[in-house]
């Protein structure tokens, strides 16, 4: 399936007139079997796309939740091959929902690009999101994805200007990324009316689907980004859920999925809602 995963299912959103939900969880956070229930729990808790961190001991685009979230899987024991075989056990029971990995080059240096893709594919993984390969050093990555039919997702950023989006959609497929905020993950919150013209600039110009990220945490911030855009990605709002259930010893899985449900409705009723929404929350 790979790209076909992620491409039916922003067609089949589109044609439904709303914006996906594409939730950001970290591989083996809190733990190995926990990670897989929440996984697993995703798409029925109404999750159109998922993305999955894999940890790495700098992430250095990451605020304090998504950092401490990898520390919390690196302690386990969790690692790149590890995040793989959680993506093949998810697959056992789900051959629909679009599985983006997200991270950073070096774990992917040791065993390489091509062993990589080969291995992600197999494991029934979609795409893949680098946050620090530049688009020019990023042919050796894109060749070998390519080579087994899985998307180079790249992200755009609010200082990104069209000069610099004509380098950055290069070979680019499934969707966009836009990164809201200048900044770290779970730090500022994303402004729809700013975000909007963005999102209008970057579809037009890689004729792909725009996925916003960064800075959405709330029901009423989601309904708003999509409003404007093709996805609304949240990941901050959901680690925080797992450190939260750990400190009080409540369910994990039972808390992050409670959240996702909350912020699937947002998003899923944002366009039919949306006179009722802005009168309730003006622009979000």
């Amino acid at each position: 399936m790979t790209k076909a995963r992620i491409d039916a299912r922003f067609n089949a959103l589109k044609a439904e007139g709303r914006a996906a939900f594409v939730t950001y969880v970290m591989a083996g956070d809190p733990d190995y079997a926990t990670a897989l229930e929440i996984l697993q729990g995703l798409p029925a808790a109404g999750a159109d796309v998922i993305e999955v961190g894999f940890p790495f001991s700098d992430p250095m685009a990451e605020g304090p939740p998504i950092q401490r979230a990898a520390q919390r899987a690196l302690s386990k024991g969790m690692t790149l091959n590890r995040t793989l075989e959680l993506i093949a056990d998810f697959r056992k029971t789900d051959q629909d929902t679009p599985v983006i990995l997200m991270g950073y080059a070096n774990p992917l240096v040791t065993p390489g690009y091509v062993a990589f893709a080969r291995d992600a594919a197999q494991a029934g993984v979609d795409g893949l999101i680098v946050v620090d390969i530049p688009p020019e050093e990023a042919d050796p990555l894109a060749d070998a994805l390519d080579a087994e039919g899985l998307s180079l997702i790249r992200l755009a950023t609010p200082t990104t200007d069209d000069a610099r989006l004509s380098i950055v959609i290069q070979r680019t497929s499934g969707f966009v990324y836009y990164v809201s905020v200048a900044g770290v993950t779970g730090v500022k919150e994303a402004d729809a009316d700013l975000v909007a013209p963005h999102v209008r600039r970057v579809r037009a110009a890689s004729g792909l689907p725009v996925a916003v990220g960064f800075g959405i945490k709330t029901p009423e911030r989601a309904a708003a980004i999509a409003r404007v855009a093709d996805g609304v990605v949240v990941g901050s709002a959901l680690v925080d859920e797992v450190a939260a259930a750990l400190a009080v010893n409540e369910s994990v899985t039972a808390r992050v999925l409670s959240k996702v449900e909350s912020l699937a409705h947002a998003v899923r009723t944002a366009r039919t809602s949306e006179p009722e929404a802005r009168t309730l929350h003006g622009n979000g």
